[in-house]
């Protein structure tokens, strides 16, 4: 009984693919840009004050949980 749920275990695969890897990349490369606005030096600029938060918000609350919970459709095995 052991032995079958080892098997079990072992076969499964990682639910954090390399599409989600570069999906994540791009989430964290979309956050550096966002506080790169925001350190720019005119503190009510257009960039510092309403373009960076946008840009930051977009990257924690779509992207990011987008890599976290994006699966790849499995191909319908009994056609």
């Amino acid at each position: 009984m052991a032995k079958i749920i080892k098997r079990q275990a072992a076969s499964q695969e990682l639910p954090f693919g390399k599409t989600n890897l570069y999906i994540l990349g791009i989430g964290l490369a979309v956050l550096v840009i966002g506080y790169l606005f925001m350190a720019q030096p005119p503190v009510n600029s257009f960039w510092s004050r309403t373009l960076a938060p946008v840009v930051v918000l977009i990257a924690y609350l779509i992207i990011i949980p987008y890599s976290i919970f994006y699966r790849r459709k499995k191909e319908n095995q009994n056609e």
